[in-house]
């Protein structure tokens, strides 16, 4: 069982089955089990994605600089659910930002960030990196390393990592687990080098699953075999 996780949440897969938007029904099944892995004794914080509302690859007329930004104000939004149903369990937790919105959140300070874990809180990490041409992925393996996380938990919408697209592709292989430069030299999609090249520098291996598995975050949590494990 991991001391402190970092749990990446893309935006696609709180969205659940509508595609877009944000699904309560998939935010009770995310929020449980983090509440459940805190109450376990572990030290969570959460990076949220923004594609359920905003990717910056859609901004193909405009400067890629403000399509980044857009999408960086996204994952506020899916913050914001998530910290307002995490409260209404009862536990307490801190949101905070790369981008300054101190009506709305916290600046994010990594001294604070490290006192709220020592408090209880659960810790939620919006914004990415809070520079525009960088993913939330790479935003999640930041963070993680400036925490001191035992590990990088990516759920996402499909189960692992795969040689190709499963969606498009039904003959497509998963693979139990792989090295970090493993996922750099096949050019594995499922996330993007920086991310991998921080985790593999800092020593923090990765898990990715699919969120929307019965009690998929716990048993990543509590270090059962589950999805993909890179390191």
């Amino acid at each position: 069982m991991y001391k402190r996780i970092l749990l990446k949440i893309s935006g696609e897969a709180l969205a659940g089955a509508n595609g877009t938007g944000i699904d309560p029904a998939m935010v009770e099944h995310v929020v449980s089990q983090i509440v459940e892995v805190h109450n376990l004794g572990i030290d969570v914080a959460v990076v949220m994605g923004g594609g359920n509302f905003w990717r910056g690859r859609q901004g193909t007329n405009m400067e890629r600089v403000t399509a980044d930004h857009m999408g960086m104000l996204a994952t506020i939004m899916n913050g914001l659910a998530l910290q307002d149903a995490i409260e209404k369990k009862g536990l307490q937790t801190r949101l905070q930002t790369a981008l300054s919105i101190p009506e709305v959140a916290e600046p994010f300070l990594l001294r604070k960030a490290l006192k709220h874990f020592e408090m209880g809180r659960i810790v939620l990490f919006a914004c990415g990196t809070g520079n525009p041409f960088f993913s939330t992925d790479t935003g999640a393996a930041l963070r993680a390393a400036e925490i001191g996380a035992s590990v990088l938990l990516m759920a996402k919408n499909i189960d692992g990592v795969y040689d190709s697209d499963p969606r498009k592709n039904p003959n497509a292989k998963k693979f139990d687990r792989l090295s970090y430069l493993d996922v750099i030299n096949l050019r594995l999609a499922h996330m993007d080098t920086t991310a991998i090249t921080t985790c593999m520098e800092n020593n923090i291996p990765i898990i990715t699953f699919a969120l929307d598995e019965t009690d998929s975050i716990v048993k990543a949590a509590k270090g059962e075999k589950i999805g993909t494990f890179i390191g």
